[in-house]
C-alpha cells in the first residue's frame, strides 16, 4: 500500500529474486516514460522501493504521482 510521507508517495515491493525485481522495474520504467513522470527508486536484490513526487510542483504529491502509483499497482 502506498504511504504519503515527507511530501512523497512511498511504497516498497518484494519479489522472489533479483530477476523478478528488475523485470518489475523495467515495466515501471516503461510506464514512467509513457506518463513522462519518473520515480525516485532503489533496488536491493529482491526489493524495490519507490518514492513519487512532482519536482516542478515543489516536490509535493500531485495527481501525476497518484496516477503513476495507480498504474504501478496494476502491474502486480
Amino acid at each position: 500500500m502506498w504511504q504519503e510521507k515527507d511530501n512523497t508517495l512511498y511504497r516498497s515491493f518484494e519479489f522472489g529474486d533479483f530477476s523478478e525485481a528488475f523485470a518489475f522495474m523495467l515495466r515501471v520504467a516503461l510506464l514512467a516514460e509513457q506518463q513522462n513522470h519518473h520515480p525516485t527508486w532503489t533496488n536491493t536484490w529482491n526489493s524495490v522501493e519507490i518514492w513519487l513526487s512532482t519536482h516542478d510542483a515543489g516536490n509535493t504529491v500531485t495527481e501525476k504521482d497518484r496516477k503513476l502509483a495507480e498504474s504501478i499497482d496494476k502491474l502486480l
